[in-house]
C-alpha cells in the first residue's frame, strides 16, 4: 500500500535502491585516511594517518551551473559528476593543498535510481582522478521544487597542506614566468552565454555538427568534462617549484589571474602562445563577441596558470611532461604600471 510520503511524491524505496547502486562506485574512491563506512550522519577521515607536521585544511565548494541543463537534454549523466569534483578540487590544489575527501549533494524532482547511479559514478570517477575519497553525500527528492527530469548537483571538498607550503600572493615576484596548462574545453563556466549563443540566438541542436568543430556533435563538445589538474600540480607543489596558481574559471583570465597576485605586480599574457581550441573561435564568431572580451568570460584553452621563478621554468615544464601534462610559457609577471592587473598582449603580425 502506498504510504503518505509516497503520495506526496517522495519514493523512499527508490532512495534505498540508489544507495545500493552507488556503493560500488564509492568503494572505488577509498584512500589512506578513510575511516568508517558511508551511511552515517557524517563522513569520517583520519588525518593522523598522513603524517603532516603542521596541517592546514583547505576547503572548497562548487556546482556545475547550467551545464546541467545540457546534460539533462542530452540524457547524458555519467560525466557531469567529474565536472562537479573538478570545480572543487582544482580550487583546493591551486592553494597548494592535496584533496583528501569529497561530499556531493544531488537534488532531484524524481528519484530515478539508474540516473542517480550514473551521476554518482561520474562523481566517483572524478574523485579517483583527484585522489580524493567520496565519504558521504545527500540525495534529496524534492517534487514541486524540481520538474521530474531536472536535478542539481553540488559538491564540497577538503584538502591538506603543510602550513609553510601553502601558496600565497606573497611568493610571487616580478620576473616570474607564467605557464599555462591546457583545458579540455569550456569546462563548467559561462554556460548561460554558451546556451544563448547556440540555442537561443542560433537554433542548433545538441546532435548537430557545427562547422569548425572537427566533425564532432555539438553536445559531445559542450559536455566534455572539466579537466582535473591534481596529478599535474601535486609533484610541483611537493618540490616547492610554484609561487602561485590561478584556476581559470568564471571570469576568465581577467578575474582569476589577479587572485594569485600581490598588489604591486601585473600579469602580462601573450595571446597566441598556446594552441587555440576550436570551440572558442566558433562561439566568438557566432556570438559576435570581441576577441579580448572572450578572455573575460572563458578559459580560452588554459585551465590553470602557474607562476614560477624563471630559473625553475624548465624544471616545471620537465616535471609536467613526466606526468603526461603539457605546459606552455604564456607570459610573465611585471611591475604594475596601470590599474589593470592583467595585460593581454595580442600577437604581433
Amino acid at each position: 500500500m502506498e504510504n503518505a510520503y509516497a503520495k506526496a511524491g517522495v519514493d523512499v524505496t527508490a532512495g534505498y535502491e540508489t544507495v545500493s547502486r552507488i556503493k560500488k562506485h564509492i568503494d572505488r574512491t577509498k584512500r589512506p585516511g578513510v575511516f568508517g563506512e558511508v551511511g552515517g550522519f557524517g563522513g569520517n577521515f583520519d588525518l593522523s594517518e598522513l603524517n603532516y607536521k603542521k596541517p592546514v585544511l583547505v576547503s572548497g565548494t562548487d556546482g556545475v551551473g547550467t551545464k546541467l541543463m545540457l546534460a539533462i537534454e542530452a540524457g547524458k549523466f555519467d560525466t557531469i559528476g567529474i565536472d562537479c569534483v573538478a570545480m572543487c578540487v582544482n580550487d583546493v590544489v591551486a592553494q597548494g593543498a592535496e584533496p583528501l575527501y569529497f561530499l556531493d549533494y544531488v537534488a532531484v524532482g524524481k528519484n530515478r535510481p539508474e540516473k542517480l547511479e550514473q551521476i554518482v559514478a561520474g562523481v566517483a570517477e572524478g574523485c579517483v582522478q583527484a585522489g580524493a575519497a567520496l565519504i558521504g553525500g545527500e540525495t534529496a527528492e524534492m517534487p514541486d521544487m524540481y520538474d521530474p527530469e531536472d536535478f542539481d548537483l553540488a559538491g564540497f571538498t577538503v584538502g591538506v597542506a603543510e602550513k609553510d607550503a601553502l601558496l600565497s600572493p606573497a611568493l610571487i615576484k616580478e620576473g616570474d614566468v607564467l605557464i599555462g596548462l591546457p583545458s579540455t574545453g569550456i569546462h563548467s563556466n559561462g554556460y548561460s552565454l554558451v546556451r544563448k549563443i547556440f540555442f537561443k540566438d542560433n537554433s542548433y541542436k545538441l546532435t548537430d555538427k557545427v562547422a569548425g568543430l572537427d566533425d564532432q556533435e555539438l553536445g559531445d563538445v559542450l559536455l566534455t568534462p572539466t579537466k582535473i589538474y591534481v596529478n599535474a600540480l601535486l609533484p610541483l607543489i611537493k618540490k616547492q617549484l610554484l609561487h602561485g596558481v590561478a584556476h581559470i574559471t568564471g571570469g576568465g583570465f581577467v578575474e582569476n589571474v589577479p587572485r594569485m597576485l600581490p598588489e604591486n605586480v601585473q600579469a602580462e599574457i601573450q595571446l597566441g602562445s598556446w594552441p587555440a581550441l576550436p570551440i572558442f573561435q566558433v562561439m566568438q564568431d557566432l556570438g559576435k563577441i570581441p576577441a579580448l572580451e572572450m578572455y573575460e568570460i572563458f578559459n580560452m584553452g588554459i585551465g590553470m596558470v602557474l607562476s614560477v621563478a624563471p630559473e625553475n621554468a624548465d624544471e616545471v615544464l620537465a616535471v609536467l611532461a613526466e606526468n603526461n601534462e603539457k605546459g606552455y610559457v604564456i607570459g610573465s609577471v611585471a611591475a604594475k604600471e596601470s590599474e589593470k592587473e592583467v595585460i593581454l598582449k595580442e600577437a604581433q603580425a
